[in-house]
């Protein structure tokens, strides 16, 4: 069994690592072990987790995960909307689509940290335009059929769900909650995923699918 590494952003992408992602991959041999960040270590061996905090920290995570020889990779699962600038690449962005511009961030983090187990992924532009895969699903989890034309409406006004755009009031969360308020990401967020399922969101989401094919071949890399 090969094992992967996933330094994660919070409490959601570690559910949606073990219920969605593990019950993929373990069928390929490769057994995905979400690692929430710690954003502070104390000398006692406590730690404080979730959320993204300074470059400099995440860097001694990623560096501390490689150090396991035993990964066949080391990866992230990090939001690209609001990351901050002190990370490789993001002060001065390039590219002329979100795309080319979470790939230029990707690969100056891949620069940075030099190593050849390590492959860098931010989700664009958040975890939440995954759900926008299935506006359906989204309805469904969140028993409002009422709301499935408007979310339909979001989501062909993009060529992707990871389009979406990420202004802090049309970002694809913040979306979400402006139609239904009740809307938590560590609760509906691995919900509506697990309705999705994988290969719909591989099919809508191209960052994503190529993140997932790395996975399922870790030794590729």
């Amino acid at each position: 069994m090969k094992k992967v590494l996933i330094l994660a952003e919070g409490q959601t992408e570690e559910t949606f690592i073990k219920q969605i992602l593990a019950p993929h991959l373990l069928p390929l041999d490769v057994s995905p072990v979400p690692i929430i960040i710690a954003t502070k270590r104390l000398k006692s061996g406590t730690q404080f987790k979730g959320g993204v905090p300074s470059y400099e920290k995440v860097r001694k995570e990623i560096q501390r995960l490689l150090g396991d020889s035993s990964a066949a990779l080391v990866t992230t699962m990090i939001d690209y909307y609001g990351l901050p600038k002190s990370f490789p690449g993001r002060a001065a962005v390039q590219g002329a689509t979100p795309l080319e511009r979470v790939r230029f961030v990707e690969d100056a983090l891949s620069s940075d940290i030099n190593h050849p187990r390590f492959v860098p992924y931010y989700s664009l532009h958040e975890f939440e335009a995954l759900l926008f895969a299935s506006t359906s699903a989204i309805a469904e989890v969140f028993a409002r059929p009422d709301l499935e034309q408007q979310l339909a409406a979001i989501r062909a006004a993009f060529p992707t769900p990871e389009d979406i755009d990420d202004a802090p009031v049309t970002a694809p969360s913040a979306r979400l909650e402006s139609l239904y308020p009740r809307y938590s990401k560590p609760f509906f967020g691995p919900r509506i995923a697990a309705r999705i399922g994988i290969r719909v969101m591989r099919e809508e989401c191209n960052h994503f699918g190529d993140w997932l094919a790395r996975l399922e071949e870790p030794d590729s890399v």
